[in-house]
Parts: structure tokens; C-alpha cells; sequence
């Protein structure tokens, strides 16, 4: 098909602006508490945290902090691991907290797939579908109505990547639902590339001096 070589073309331009992106950024990394801990600091400004697993160099943890419009911190975002706890839900601070039963999501990253996890969901795995969008979000709707959520996948946008519905799978067991989504090739070559990156820098580990790195 004639479209073919330019969406590989326009793939493959998104992925190398994406790692330009993180090679033009200051690094410094840290050994602590078991884990590869990298800090990018990038052109625009933003701050990103990655943590590796030193047994299998799989990311545990990714958080973004971003300024607002106005240039005022508005804190960090998690986008691989459990959310911070939000200062609402401090019942000391704010006299409210969120519902023990209110459905809680939390991204984890394995070798071979991206995985999402949604807890305090009791329907059982019959009542639910997981649809991927032409917008590059995946959708989660019930049967019953009690549940939808549109969940987006800043690994394959950073890439120009649309999700596919045949890398889609789920699991429902203790009330938790968990979507596991099969990890294309683009996106295996760009994660073994940023790796071959965080890798190449030295890293200090706890109780060290820590110097910057690029």
C-alpha cells in the first residue's frame, strides 16, 4: 500500500524527536534504594524522574513536573506508579476524604507490555470491554453502566503510535481489573534506545557527591 513507507517514515521522525528530546536534556542519575534513580531536566523546562529496577532495568516509576501558565510549580505527576497522595485526601488537613471505595488507578510498565490497574472495581470481567480509540486513548465501559473510563498512553502518543485492538488483553480478579496492553516494536526500539542512554551515564550512588551530567 502506497501510505505504508511515509506512516513508518513519520514514525520513526517521532521517535527520534522523542529521544532527541531526552539526549538534549541535563541528566544526573543515582543508585538508592535498590533502583536506578534518573533525573532529566529538559529544554522546555520540564523535570522528569524515571526509577529503574537494577535487576531488570524495567521503569518502576515516571513522574513529570511541569510549571503552570502562569509559571507557578503545580507539583508532580505520576504517570508510571502508585499517585502521590493528594493533600484533599488528608483528612487532617482538608476534614474530607476521597471514598475507601472509589476506584483507584495505577500504571506499571513490564518487558514485553504496558499495564494499568484499577482497584475497588467489583462487577465481574463478563460486564467489561476495553476499546482502542481513533483519539489514542483505550476505553473501559461495563455492561451495566457503573463504570467508564478513557485512559490515554503517553508511551505510544510520545511516538505518534495508535492503539491496537488485537494488543489488547484483561484480567478481574479480587475486585481489581487489569488491562495489559502487548508493546509494539516502535515502542520496544525506543525503549531499549533510552535505555542504551540512561545506562551510558554515571551514576552516584547513595552518600556520594552527585554531579551533574549530560
Amino acid at each position: 500500500m502506497s501510505w505504508l513507507p511515509w506512516k513508518c517514515h513519520y514514525l520513526d521522525m517521532a521517535s527520534e524527536q522523542w529521544l532527541s528530546v531526552l539526549q538534549k536534556a541535563k541528566k544526573t542519575a543515582i543508585i538508592q534504594d535498590g533502583k536506578r534513580k534518573v533525573h532529566f531536566l529538559l529544554e522546555d523546562g520540564r523535570e522528569l524522574v524515571e526509577e529503574y529496577n537494577l535487576e531488570t532495568n524495567v521503569v518502576t516509576r515516571r513522574a513529570w513536573r511541569e510549571k503552570g501558565k502562569l509559571g507557578q510549580d503545580v507539583g508532580w505527576t505520576v504517570e508510571i506508579g502508585d499517585p502521590e497522595p493528594r493533600k484533599e485526601d488528608n483528612l487532617e488537613i482538608s476534614g474530607i476524604r476521597e471514598s475507601s471505595s472509589a476506584p483507584i488507578l495505577s500504571r506499571r510498565i513490564t518487558k514485553t507490555g504496558l499495564e494499568w490497574r484499577i482497584r475497588n472495581l467489583p462487577y465481574p470481567k463478563e460486564v467489561y470491554s476495553v476499546t482502542a480509540d481513533n483519539d489514542g486513548t483505550l476505553t473501559i465501559r461495563t455492561t451495566n453502566k457503573k463504570y467508564f473510563k478513557k485512559l490515554n498512553i503517553p508511551d505510544l502518543e510520545r511516538i505518534a503510535l495508535k492503539p491496537e485492538q488485537e494488543r489488547i488483553s484483561f484480567t478481574h480478579q479480587f475486585n481489581t481489573l487489569v488491562i495489559t496492553y502487548q508493546k509494539p516494536p516502535a515502542l520496544l526500539d525506543m525503549e531499549k534506545k533510552i535505555l542504551s542512554e540512561v545506562m551510558s551515564l554515571k551514576a552516584s550512588k547513595e552518600g556520594d557527591v552527585q554531579c551533574p551530567t549530560s
